[in-house]
């Protein structure tokens, strides 16, 4: 799977990924150190390489050296606190006692990843003698940091292998893509902007269940807000978003382009509401009245939100603010990110249509984005130029943070392949997804997931990066495949 970032078309930029703090603490029982003099520089040796190659991901690794005893284990624990980290990986290089490591468990601040490299695949059984045995010992060490880590009531998370293992390197890699999001969560701000959509209880959303969840904050905004924003905007600079629709959009002949010209002006001040609260996402929803301004801008986001989702800041109507983070989270795991929902089930190809309108990440679209005017934007007031794009061929992951009815979150995704044939000419975003079943079996599934009728779509899969980042968090996990 690649996890190359997707990239924005020019002159767009994208909010940069967020770098995992690493922590990494190596150990072994020091009573082998001078019996067997050659295994410590060994053991060192495979730490370096476990630090470089997790540097080489862009994490930056705080390498708190190797403890042979539980007072080095203190001192570990204290500079991994410092730190700041957000995981903490323990390469059990040999065995070594679960009192040297406790410390660290107890005070190092961050979730626990054992990790069991050997330096080969096999013991070279004709040579070795007891110190080259012990190079390979990490395995008697595991099950008992395990316990101590379940006696503290914590996750035990490990992945054992060998240096050269492809497989064990792909799912240490997943724990840090993991710690990357978790970290840029920590930190996201959340707008609201306007009110719920009449009706859709699914969608309402417990602020404290998310902030507690996930992190970060939600910034509860107003309509007026946005207006004090619009009302500033110069001539000049809404000729220099214009500049920016018209180089990165296609622009139906029919298209309204004295809509398009507002439309501009009103991403013009989206982005200025972004910038003066910081923020990592926008969920928004208002009726208003007929040809009033506050219901003008209300209609007019088709834009702005497809500039703000494809640069990395999720902008979804229907004040679907889960929605909104989880395509953020998508997105930091370099998967873009786009709104959806369903639509149709085609069972003549036996694939599912879904789509939204706005929203749109045109980094992850198979062709430019589409401006294409509605007379009426159904369910909603008003009306004007809607982005119709769809979905590039390949794989894609369908992510959903669900509300519970206890109040609990709840990450549930679902891999799939946007596959070649009709779509809707429409003005939304739509799509022919493959699940590899019976269209109405994934339907069923997925309504049962408890996701809302609205979530979150990138390409990749991705699904076992989510149930890492649900791990990290100590959210329930579902996996959607019938």
């Amino acid at each position: 799977m690649s996890t190359t970032p997707v990239v924005p078309p020019p002159p767009l930029s994208r909010v940069p990924l967020t770098p995992a703090r690493i922590g990494l603490v190596s150990g072994g029982l020091g009573n082998y150190w001078p019996q067997f003099p050659d295994l410590l520089p060994t053991l060192r040796k495979s730490a370096d390489h476990i630090r470089d190659h997790i540097a080489a991901t862009g994490a930056h690794v705080e390498d708190a050296g190797f403890v042979s005893d539980p007072v080095e284990g203190a001192a570990a624990a204290e500079r991994l606190r410092r730190a700041d980290c957000d995981l903490i990986v323990v390469f059990v290089a040999t065995y070594m006692t679960s009192a040297q490591v406790l410390p660290v468990f107890r005070y190092g601040g961050a979730p626990i990843l054992l990790v069991n490299l050997q330096p080969a695949p096999a013991m070279d059984h004709a040579t070795f003698d007891t110190g080259d045995w012990l190079g390979y010992a990490g395995f008697a060490g595991l099950p008992e940091i395990g316990v101590a880590l379940e006696r503290l009531n914590l996750p035990v998370r490990s992945v054992s292998g060998h240096l050269a293992d492809d497989r064990a390197w792909a799912r240490i890699d997943r724990w840090v893509r993991a710690a990357g999001v978790l970290r840029a969560l920590r930190t996201a701000r959340h707008g609201m902007m306007g009110h719920l959509y009449p009706g859709m209880f699914d969608i309402a959303t417990n602020i404290t269940a998310l902030t507690g969840t996930v992190g970060g904050h939600v910034e509860i905004l107003e309509f007026d807000d946005l207006k004090a924003r619009f009302d500033r905007v110069t001539d000049a600079d809404t000729d220099r978003l214009l500049a920016t629709v018209e180089q990165v959009f296609e622009i139906h002949p029919g298209a309204d382009r004295e809509n398009v010209r507002f439309q501009a002006r009103v991403a013009a001040a989206l982005d200025r509401l972004v910038d003066d609260y910081g923020l990592a996402t926008l969920a928004y929803f208002y009726f208003g009245e007929d040809d009033t301004l506050l219901q003008r801008l209300a209609a007019g986001f088709a834009v702005g939100a497809t500039l703000l989702s494809s640069r990395g800041i999720p902008t979804v109507t229907e004040y679907e603010v889960r929605a909104a983070a989880a395509m953020y989270v998508l997105d930091q795991f370099g998967a873009g990110g786009t709104l959806t929902e369903g639509q149709a089930l085609n069972f003549d190809d036996g694939v599912c249509e879904i789509g939204h309108n706005d929203a749109a990440d045109m980094a992850i679209t198979a062709r430019p984005p589409l401006l294409r005017s509605l007379d009426v934007y159904h369910g909603k007031s008003g009306g004007g130029v809607s982005v119709e794009v769809d979905i590039a061929r390949g794989p894609v992951t369908q992510f959903s943070l669900g509300e519970l009815h206890d109040g609990r979150l709840r990450f549930i995704a679902s891999e799939g392949e946007v596959v070649p044939g009709p779509l809707l000419r429409i003005g939304n975003t739509t799509s022919r997804v493959d699940f590899g079943c019976d269209p109405a079996d994934w339907a069923d599934a997925w309504a049962r997931s408890g996701s809302t009728h609205h979530w979150a779509m990138g390409v990749g899969h991705r699904a076992a990066d989510i149930e890492a980042l649900a791990d990290l968090v100590g959210a329930e996990y579902v996996r959607v495949q019938p």
